[in-house]
């Protein structure tokens, strides 16, 4: 039981099951069941509410989420889409940051070394709800990474997840709105909708271009002055 429990057993465990994930989103493609639509008859909100466990399980093996939001909004439409696709993202989240937290968190968190983790560890376990809302309004880190990161560092669960939803209200909006007007690619709400996925990449991008320095690595020179050469031994004056 003493070796089941061991961090880097639970590790193994979880690098496994992803592997696996990855391997059957790309066999089987679930983000095309997704999209092919539901059986006649059912229930909007039982429709709405399968869509997003089954969204939230699709996301945390790694498929992309504008495929999945495009699906929602193609289904649904803009309002019951734009639902589904946050509840979604959200269960999803709150798998991915489950199982990194309960089978990789313990086993990672000794290797968090080098300027660069030391700061996301830093900016996640401070300032939770912040950090992650800023990652998820700026889609500059995949999803899954984002969330597996923060379920490394001492993030809580409640500014994750409240993070998480609010966050990703806006781009996942023009996504299922995307979806929803895709048969009238000339539409304002199409049009809208595509121009504001392509200005929040190009912001994105620039943001990180602007804040590479505070997580660049610092020179020789520099990290020499912050970490002297410690002297040992007696001192051979006269």
């Amino acid at each position: 039981m003493s070796l089941l429990l061991a961090p880097w057993t639970r590790l193994s465990l979880l690098v496994v099951l992803l592997v696996a994930a990855g391997v059957c989103v790309v066999l089987y493609e679930p983000q095309r069941l997704l999209s092919e639509g539901w059986p006649p008859g059912l229930p909007v909100g039982t429709a709405v509410l399968l869509f997003a466990g089954a969204y939230g399980l699709c996301t945390a093996a790694f498929v992309p989420r504008p495929l999945l939001n495009l699906a929602a909004g193609a289904l649904f439409g803009s309002q019951f889409g734009l639902l589904a696709a946050v509840g979604g993202t959200v269960a999803g989240a709150a798998v991915a940051f489950g199982l990194g937290r309960g089978m990789g968190q313990e086993a990672l968190r000794p290797y968090l070394r080098g300027r660069w983790l030391r700061a996301a560890d830093a900016q996640l376990s401070g300032h939770g709800f912040r950090s992650v809302l800023a990652v998820r309004i700026f889609p500059g880190v995949p999803f899954a990474a984002a969330n597996y990161i923060a379920a490394v560092s001492r993030c809580g669960w409640l500014p994750f997840l409240l993070a998480t939803a609010l966050g990703t209200v806006p781009n996942t909006a023009a996504y299922v709105i995307a979806g929803a007007s895709a048969g009238s690619p000339g539409s304002p709400a199409f049009l809208a909708s595509f121009g504001f996925i392509a200005v929040s990449g190009v912001v994105a991008a620039a943001v990180a271009w602007r804040k590479r320095h505070r997580l660049a690595p610092a020179p020789v020179g520099e990290r020499a002055a912050q970490h002297p050469p410690v002297v040992t031994g007696a001192s051979h004056g006269p």
